[in-house]
């Protein structure tokens, strides 16, 4: 068994070493070795307004008024949002709130509950 990485793009098990790169044989595919040790290090961790780490499924309350893009909507200061997403991108967080609906919010204007 061979303790290099499979391909990223079609997780073929017969990649090989060409100096400072792996190669894919099957799909021509070549990344950097240490790109390939980064992406095994690298876990996405969201921290909220206080710095608390954040998780699919957890509570989290507003701290600030925050108006709705394309419309007169304001969710409140202290308004509770349940069973958050975690996503990637700018607005980070995935939530239904209630009176509203489907939301995207920025992790930076919530606190864990």
């Amino acid at each position: 068994m061979s303790s290099l990485p499979q391909c990223p793009q079609c997780n073929s098990e017969y990649t090989y070493e060409d100096g400072s790169l792996y190669v894919c044989p099957e799909c021509a595919h070549e990344w950097a070795k240490d790109a390939a040790e980064e992406s095994l290090n690298e876990t996405r961790v969201v921290h909220d307004a206080n710095g608390n780490v954040l998780q699919d499924g957890d509570t989290v309350t507003v701290i600030k008024d925050l108006k709705v893009k394309g419309s007169s909507l304001v969710v409140k200061v202290g308004t509770k949002v349940k069973n958050i997403r975690l996503v990637e991108g700018d607005h980070d967080i995935d939530c239904k709130i209630d009176g509203i609906g489907a939301m995207q919010l920025k992790s930076e204007f919530v606190k864990k509950a």
